[in-house]
C-alpha cells in the first residue's frame, strides 16, 4: 500500500450518466433548460425579496438564503455535468474534485438547516400568533442564519479535510456525474474507517435530527390547526404543508438513502438517479413550491410588472 502521498493522481475522470449516444442532445437539452430555470426561479425569489419591503420578515430572509442556496447547490454540479456531455475530456483535477466536495456538502447542509428554521418559523407563526414578532426578532434571525452557515462551513470542511488524508492509487474514474463523497471513498486505496465513522456520525446530526425537527414542528402545526373547527383552514394547512413536506422528503429521503447507507450495499445507477432528483429536480421546484404559489409573492411579482409597464 502506498504511503499518505494523496497526489499519487493528479486528476478523476468523470463517467457521467448512463445514457445512449443517439439521446445525448435530448437529455443535454432538457438539463440546460432545468437549470437555467432553476437559477431563474430562485434568481427572481432574491431580488423580489430584496425590492420589496413587505417582504423583510423573517420567514422571507430563510426563503431568500433557501433560494440561494438551491441555485449555488445545482451550480455546483450543473455546468460540470452540461460541458462533459459535450466534450470528449471528462475529467477533473485532484483540487477541483475536493473544491466540487466541499461545496456540494456545504450548500446541501445549508439547505437542511434552512429548511428547519423555515419549518420552525411557520411552527411560531401559527402556534404562537400573538408572540411571534417578540420571538422571531430581527436579531435572533440573523443570529440562527449566521449559526447556519458556520456550522455549514465547520461541517463541510471536516469532510474534506478527512479526504485530503486519503491516497488514490491507479484507479482514478468515478462512476458518477460529479465528485460524489461516497464514490471517491471507494476509490480510495487507504483506510476510510474514520470517514465512514464521521458520515455516520455527523451525517445523523446534521441531516436525521433536521428531518425529525421538521416532522415535528409540521406536526405540532397540524395539531394546532385541527383544535379550531375550520374546513378551509384545515384545507388551506394540508395543501400548504403538503407541499412543502414533499419537497422535505425528497430532498432528506435520497440524502440519507445515499449517505447513511452502507457504502458497499449502493448501486451506482440508484446513487446516480438520486443524485439527480435532489441536486437537481429539488432547487428547480422549491421556488414553485415555496414562492411562486405564495400570495405575497405574487404581489410583489405584479408590482414589480405594474412598475415596468409605467415606465
Amino acid at each position: 500500500m502506498p504511503g499518505n502521498n494523496q497526489t499519487i493522481i493528479s486528476q478523476f475522470l468523470l463517467l457521467g450518466l448512463p445514457i445512449a449516444p443517439e439521446h445525448e442532445h435530448l437529455f443535454y437539452a432538457l438539463f440546460l433548460a432545468m437549470y437555467l430555470t432553476t437559477v431563474l426561479g430562485n434568481l427572481i425569489i432574491i431580488i423580489l425579496i430584496i425590492l420589496d419591503s413587505h417582504l423583510h420578515t423573517p420567514m422571507y430572509l430563510f426563503l431568500s438564503n433557501l433560494s440561494f442556496s438551491d441555485l449555488c447547490f445545482s451550480s455546483v454540479t450543473m455546468p460540470k455535468l452540461l460541458q462533459n456531455m459535450q466534450s470528449q475530456d471528462t475529467s477533473i483535477p485532484y483540487a477541483g474534485c475536493l473544491t466540487q466536495v466541499y461545496f456540494f456538502l456545504f450548500f446541501a447542509a445549508l439547505e437542511n438547516f434552512l429548511l428547519v428554521a423555515m419549518a420552525y418559523d411557520r411552527y411560531v407563526a401559527i402556534c404562537f400568533p400573538l408572540h411571534y414578532a417578540s420571538i422571531m426578532s430581527p436579531k435572533l434571525c440573523v443570529s440562527l442564519v449566521l449559526l447556519i452557515w458556520v456550522l455549514t462551513t465547520l461541517y463541510a470542511m471536516l469532510h474534506t479535510l478527512l479526504l485530503t488524508r486519503l491516497s488514490f492509487c491507479e484507479n482514478n474514474v468515478i462512476p458518477h456525474f460529479f465528485c460524489d463523497l461516497s464514490a471517491l471513498l471507494k476509490l480510495a486505496c487507504s483506510d476510510i474507517h474514520i470517514n465512514e465513522l464521521v458520515i455516520s456520525i455527523i451525517g445523523g446530526v446534521v441531516v436525521v435530527l433536521p428531518f425529525l425537527l421538521i416532522i415535528v414542528s409540521y406536526a405540532r402545526i397540524i395539531s394546532s390547526i385541527l383544535k379550531v373547527p375550520s374546513t378551509r383552514g384545515i384545507h388551506k394547512l394540508f395543501s400548504t404543508c403538503g407541499s412543502h413536506l414533499s419537497v422535505v422528503s425528497l430532498f432528506y429521503g435520497t440524502i440519507i438513502g445515499i449517505y447513511l447507507g452502507p457504502s458497499a450495499n449502493n448501486s451506482t445507477l440508484k446513487d446516480i438517479v438520486m443524485s439527480m432528483m435532489y441536486t437537481v429536480v429539488t432547487p428547480m421546484l422549491n421556488p414553485f413550491i415555496y414562492s411562486l404559489r405564495n400570495r405575497d409573492i405574487k404581489v410583489s411579482l405584479k408590482k414589480v410588472f405594474q412598475k415596468k409597464s409605467l415606465l
